[in-house]
């Protein structure tokens, strides 16, 4: 459905130039306000926008990684963002290196993703797994598409906002069930940084290899080549920069690109403050929101001790630095598709589309919430910051969408 949405786009129906170009003016002048106020705001908003960007160019989409895989058997969404954890995984470890040189000493990377692992991450993982696939998307995905029109994404945050309330209304059974006492595991403190980073290339090679094998597990479908027409080569300069930026504005981008464009971002953002992560945030949001119609949440344990996507309470102003990430990701798409040409308002015309977006949105907001993180911040930034919980989460949501993708071939 999706699909069809966006290839309908690209026919016609476009944005003139100058009103493409135009919408530059929004994210620029925002940055030099936000700069003015405080640097990690326009530091933020600026790595927002081009996250924003990377995924929609490459419709870098977590959920059509697994969903694609499992019921249309291709990965080359999954293998892409394989190749992008392989390259955090480097970037990370450099940084991880120059905070803590001797991993032994039990020291931890104050701001890296190593959460605690255990029943709570499990159950995260799969609810967020079933969620995403059900919503169209997962939380970091709703946010791209939401910039690029479609309805259904801003119904699915909402939904999200649902689901992260509920959660964080039961956070504090689950923080002394299980939370509390569960083992934060850095890979670092037992195996060294040279260990850790071998067996993680070694997974995500494995991880690599085993989706080429699903791949090839049913017949290829049938493609007929078709023969477009060769463009003229380029006659001068003005052709070659033209060329240039349709490759880069125009054009769609390959899956790996996107993901290793997304994780130099990751990388650069770590560098000065902290992996990308974008639950949090909008956990504040629903705290806030919660507490003005009456509905506080009230005092959450243990956050204090938590890095991540941690669920977090109200704050004195809603322009933090997690709000500007979370608004560039979405001013970023729109950015991105306008320039494109595909921004188009996307209205789903089958009213079980929202009852299936909202219901997937509390489901993923609530397992997100659980799992401290989404498929950005407990998946693409816990792998690479070397912490055994990235990978525990990884399984359990690779079954959830698993689980999730048999849901949605019965609606289907």
């Amino acid at each position: 459905m999706a699909t069809q949405a966006i290839e309908a786009t690209r026919g016609g129906g476009l944005p003139r130039n100058w009103w493409a170009f135009g919408v530059l003016l929004l994210p620029v002048t925002v940055y030099f306000f936000a700069l003015q106020e405080r640097a990690s705001l326009a530091v933020f908003w600026a790595v927002g926008i081009a996250a924003g960007f990377v995924i929609q160019r490459s419709r870098l989409c977590f959920v059509s990684g697994f969903r694609d895989l499992y019921l249309l058997h291709q990965g080359r969404t999954l293998r892409g963002l394989i190749i992008g954890l392989g390259v955090a995984t480097f970037g990370f470890a450099m940084i991880m290196g120059s905070i803590v040189p001797n991993p032994a000493t039990g020291a931890v990377p104050q701001d890296a993703h190593v959460l605690p692992v255990g029943i709570a991450t499990i159950a995260g993982g799969l609810l967020f797994g079933v969620g995403m696939v059900l919503a169209g998307g997962c939380v970091s995905g709703s946010l791209y598409r939401m910039g690029e029109g479609y309805v259904a994404s801003w119904v699915a945050m909402a939904g999200v906002m649902v689901g992260l309330f509920a959660l964080n209304r039961t956070w504090n059974w689950w923080w002394d069930v299980t939370i509390a006492t569960a083992p934060r595991e850095w890979l670092p403190a037992r195996l060294g940084y040279t260990g850790s980073i071998a067996l993680t290339v070694l997974l995500l090679a494995t991880a690599y290899v085993a989706t080429l094998w699903w791949e090839r597990r049913a017949p290829a479908f049938a493609v007929i080549p078709i023969k477009r027409a060769q463009a003229a080569p380029p006659a001068n300069v003005q052709d070659d920069v033209r060329a240039a930026l349709q490759r880069v504005f125009r054009k769609e981008w390959s899956p790996a690109a996107g993901a290793i464009a997304l994780s130099l971002l990751n990388v650069m953002l770590f560098i000065r403050y902290r992996p990308m992560g974008v639950v949090g945030e909008i956990s504040r949001w629903t705290n806030d929101i919660a507490a003005k119609v009456g509905q506080p949440v009230g005092v959450l344990k243990g956050l204090d001790t938590l890095a991540g996507c941690a669920p977090s309470i109200t704050g004195d102003s809603w322009f933090t630095d997690g709000f500007m990430m979370n608004g560039g990701i979405i001013v970023g798409s729109f950015t991105a598709a306008v320039l494109a040409r595909e921004f188009r308002l996307r209205i789903p015309r089958q009213p079980k589309r929202y009852v299936q977006s909202a219901l997937g949105g509390v489901v993923m907001g609530y397992g997100a919430g659980l799992g401290l993180g989404c498929t950005l911040g407990a998946f693409y930034s816990a792998i690479p910051s070397l912490a055994l919980n990235g990978w525990v989460y990884a399984v359990a949501m690779a079954t959830g969408a698993f689980a999730g993708s048999q849901i949605i071939r019965r609606l289907a």
